[in-house]
């Protein structure tokens, strides 16, 4: 094989990668970094402004003599559309190259009515975000579902709260409105994908376990996100705990931790006892006006989430578990009684320097998520020489 030397991997999407990094920030810095000659890294810093993915600034310091003229990286220069999707509660909103989001809005929405409902009525919105931004400023698309996805095809499988979408490929239907890269992900690892990058990102091991309406884990190994052969890697809401009483989980299994500690599972539980609750609120007022029988339940619900959470610590010696969903974020009996277990149930190792936390971005971990998970794809040297070299044919 032959050798590759400096300069024949410097492309413009890898000289775009030096100059987001902060590595080469001149043209003199990216011709030593690179190797090129001035005219080659002239070429490849031209198409880049060109494109709109690079600017000029000339009030660098200088050193004797006119000052260099400085590229930095332009986060103005594209949108990407992103969506966090709940089961009850949905997030839409465009971002710019750098993850900011400029617009947003959420609202409640039953994902259960199905992608033709739930898909056009998110295109639309994307849409009113817009405004008066011109389709061509649009560099991607990123989604995550409540969800098992097949990563690679953007295909929702086995789906914990989408049944009607069991199947379903979605980036195609986005396509079709929205002609460019579509990245669709299960929603908890969007999640820590979020969550990492904007809280944690000096950490290359966490776990993210969202508790609310299901529970789910998204899990970040060595560094990246962890999806597995089939993208069905985190769903430690199937596993079964030990006194779950045989409740039929809907997967089919019985006593899965999603069947008897999530917030579904705790809202049915407390009707059965005679509690007026329609939403986790209703609990939360209960657990703040000291009910004992709803504080014990809620403490059981962290015991079994601990017990499972406990065994994944254990494959997966994370540095931080990150709790999010509403569920975890409205009692501290059941994050309390997660942390007991988990310390006392997984090995002196993983635990010697575990710290299991509250989400530091809360829901805003989902839209941050989907719109790291489309820019490091787009940004990528890869796929910015790829763009690159469209753009020619067509004009040829």
């Amino acid at each position: 094989m032959p050798r590759r030397t400096a300069a024949t991997l410097a492309t413009s999407g890898e000289v775009l990668r030096l100059i987001r990094s902060g590595e080469a920030v001149t043209r003199a810095d990216l011709g030593r970094v690179t190797g090129l000659s001035r005219p080659a890294v002239q070429l490849r810093v031209d198409e880049l402004l060109e494109r709109g993915l690079v600017v000029e600034r000339t009030d660098a310091p200088s050193t004797g003599g006119r000052p260099p003229v400085r590229l930095e990286f332009n986060a103005a220069g594209g949108v990407v559309l992103v969506a966090a999707l709940g089961a009850s509660r949905t997030r839409v909103a465009i971002c710019d190259l750098a993850g900011v989001e400029l617009a947003g809005r959420e609202f409640a929405m039953d994902v259960e009515q199905g992608p033709d409902v739930v898909l056009p009525l998110i295109m639309d919105t994307w849409d009113e975000l817009l405004g008066d931004r011109p389709p061509s400023m649009i560099r991607g698309v990123g989604m995550g579902v409540p969800a098992t996805v097949e990563f690679a095809h953007g295909r929702t499988e086995s789906a914990r709260v989408m049944a009607s979408w069991t199947g379903v490929v979605i980036p195609p239907i986005i396509r079709e409105r929205f002609p460019v890269p579509v990245l669709v992900d299960n929603d908890v690892n969007v999640l820590a994908i979020g969550e990492h990058r904007g809280a944690y990102p000096d950490l290359d091991d966490l776990m993210f376990v969202k508790v609310s309406t299901r529970i789910g884990a998204g899990v970040v190994a060595g560094g990246g996100i962890l999806r597995g052969a089939m993208g069905a890697a985190g769903e430690i809401g199937h596993i079964p705990v030990l006194d779950g009483a045989g409740v039929l989980c809907r997967c089919g299994n019985t006593d899965c931790v999603d069947s008897v500690a999530s917030g579904t599972a705790l809202l049915r539980d407390l009707r059965a006892a005679g509690k007026d609750v329609k939403t986790i609120a209703d609990v939360t007022a209960l657990v703040r006006a000291g009910d004992a029988e709803t504080m014990a339940m809620v403490r059981t619900a962290g015991r079994r989430i601990g017990e499972v959470l406990a065994g994944a610590v254990n494959i997966l010696n994370p540095s931080v578990v990150v709790l999010g969903g509403d569920v975890a974020e409205a009692f501290g009996p059941l994050v309390s009684s997660i942390r007991e277990v988990v310390y006392r149930r997984s090995t002196a190792l993983a635990t010697r320097r575990l710290r299991i936390e509250p989400s530091r971005l809360g829901a805003g971990a989902g839209i941050s998520g989907c719109a790291v998970m489309v820019l490091d794809h787009v940004l990528s040297p890869e796929a910015v020489d790829e763009t690159m070299t469209v753009s020619l044919l067509r004009r040829a």
